[in-house]
């Protein structure tokens, strides 16, 4: 979360404490037609712990907020060295191997390019917290194949296709295509694409799928004729789904920024020129 949106939600849970404070006296009221004291009575034992409740989650916020102060200010400066060394001293020091110390750290070991440090953190996760592992598969697969490690992150990516969060699993499946392709084993890559062509629910893995059976399998398929016609299937059933370049584009912007997405961005490009044209 952006910092200004953090300051944003603290704000408007404090305008909620205090038209609370102000109105809802006046709600109970019944614009003055009640019974004095037992409307007293009433408005105390309904206000009264509303109004606990919104301090004690204010309090929280602010708590919060002054202990995570740092790493909002390095996310907001997008410092991302600076970043990395405070969480390697949080996981590595301290050994706090959380959910999102584990994928904010791999996150910015990959915007510098620090490979190998992506694989390190892996390896001390893999011991300390494994389930981090299978619950970030996309982003330390990725560190294989900016790294270069076709062949490593294929075998990365399909060792962990049935253990990845249900979410991640098509995309799983994908760059396990992906990188079979990259590492030049064609014939691995192409019973993949081949199914997320015609079976995927998400836009961006059908046409992607669909493009590279295009592209650059069928010239090297044992069946040339039947992977022209999945890829062609591929791409009606994108054309039929969103109709549009501009719908495509609102579904690249939904995807947003996560990493995967960014080292296939120029291939979404071309996927996207011929789908649409």
């Amino acid at each position: 979360m952006k910092f200004k949106y953090l300051i944003i939600a603290f704000g408007i849970i404090i305008v909620i404490i205090i038209s609370v404070a102000v109105f809802f006296p006046v709600l109970l009221s019944g614009n003055g037609q009640r019974n004095f004291s037992t409307g007293e009575a009433s408005l105390r034992y309904i206000l009264f712990p509303l109004l606990i409740f919104m301090v004690l989650l204010l309090g929280c916020m602010s708590i919060y907020f002054f202990i995570n102060y740092r790493l909002f200010s390095l996310l907001e400066r997008e410092d991302w060295p600076a970043l990395a060394y405070y969480l390697e001293n949080k996981i590595y020091v301290k050994g706090k191997f959380s959910a999102k110390n584990v994928r904010l750290l791999a996150s910015s070991y990959l915007v510098i390019s620090d490979f190998q440090s992506v694989l390190k953190l892996e390896a001390k996760t893999q011991l300390a917290k494994p389930s981090e592992i299978s619950r970030n598969t996309l982003l330390f697969g990725s560190a294989r194949i900016l790294g270069g490690n076709y062949s490593e992150a294929a075998v990365f990516f399909q060792s962990n296709i049935e253990k990845c969060k249900p979410s991640d699993k098509q995309w799983v499946r994908w760059f396990y295509g992906f990188s079979e392709l990259l590492s030049g084993s064609f014939r691995s890559a192409e019973p993949e694409f081949s199914s997320l062509a015609v079976s995927s629910n998400d836009v961006l893995i059908t046409g992607l799928s669909a493009y590279f059976l295009h592209s650059s399998i069928q010239k090297k398929s044992a069946d040339p004729e039947k992977c022209r016609g999945l890829s062609v299937s591929g791409k009606e059933r994108v054309i039929a789904s969103i109709k549009n370049i501009k719908n495509w584009n609102k579904e690249v912007s939904k995807a947003g920024t996560d990493i995967h997405i960014a080292i296939i961005r120029k291939y979404i490009e071309e996927a996207r020129q011929w789908i649409f044209t």
